[in-house]
C-alpha cells in the first residue's frame, strides 16, 4: 500500500509540472480564432488529444516492460527533466508564437492535435514510467493529466509560477522515474 500511495503522489506531481504545456498551447491555438469558433476547437482539439494519449500510453506501458527500452525511456526523462529545469525553473524556456493556419476549423483542430501529441510525450513516459504496471494508477495519471490539461492549465502556470516549490518536487518526481527506469536496465547487465 505505501508503494501504491508514494507512486500516486509522483504521478499527482509529474502531471501538475507536465500538464500545463500542452493546454497554453491549446488556449494559444484557440485565442486566434473568434469565440464561437473557439470551444469549437477547444472542444475537438482535447478530444481527439485525448484519444491519441490514451493510445500512445497504451504503447508507452508496454514498450517500457521490454528490457532495453527502460533504459531508453529513464534517459529520454533525463533529458526532459534538464529541459523543465531551464523552462520552469530558470524561466529560460523560449516563448514561440504558434503559427495556425485559420482557414479551417479542422485544420486548427489538427494542429492542437498536432501541438499535443508532440508535447504529451513526456508526461506519457512519465507518467507510464511511475506506474511501475499498476494500471489503476495509469489510467488515473492518464485521467489526471487530460483533466488538468483541459481545466486547470492557467492555475497550475500561475501555481508554478508563484510556488516554485511544486515545479521542484515535480522534477523530482521525474529524476526519480528516470533513475528506477535506467536502473531497472542497467542491473539486467551487471
Amino acid at each position: 500500500m505505501n508503494e501504491e500511495l508514494l507512486i500516486l503522489t509522483q504521478i499527482i506531481f509529474i502531471d501538475l509540472v507536465l500538464a500545463g504545456d500542452n493546454a497554453v498551447i491549446i488556449g494559444m491555438v484557440a485565442s486566434q480564432f473568434e469565440q464561437d469558433k473557439r470551444k469549437k476547437i477547444i472542444f475537438w482539439g482535447i478530444g481527439a488529444a485525448v484519444i491519441l494519449r490514451i493510445i500512445f500510453t497504451l504503447i508507452a506501458t508496454f514498450l517500457l516492460q521490454i528490457e532495453g527500452l527502460r533504459l531508453v525511456g529513464g534517459l529520454l526523462l533525463l533529458y526532459i527533466v534538464y529541459k523543465l529545469y531551464i523552462d520552469v525553473i530558470k524561466n529560460e524556456g523560449k516563448q514561440d508564437d504558434v503559427k495556425v493556419d485559420k482557414s479551417s476549423l479542422f485544420r486548427a483542430v489538427m494542429t492542437v492535435m498536432l501541438a499535443d501529441v508532440t508535447m504529451s510525450l513526456d508526461n506519457v513516459i512519465s507518467v507510464a514510467g511511475a506506474a511501475k504496471g499498476h494500471y489503476g494508477l495509469l489510467i488515473f495519471g492518464l485521467a489526471l493529466s487530460i483533466a488538468l490539461m483541459a481545466f486547470m492549465a492557467n492555475l497550475i502556470a500561475k501555481w508554478i509560477k508563484t510556488y516554485k516549490w511544486i515545479a521542484w518536487v515535480g522534477l523530482f518526481a521525474i529524476l526519480i522515474v528516470a533513475i528506477e527506469l535506467i536502473y531497472a536496465d542497467v542491473k539486467l547487465f551487471i
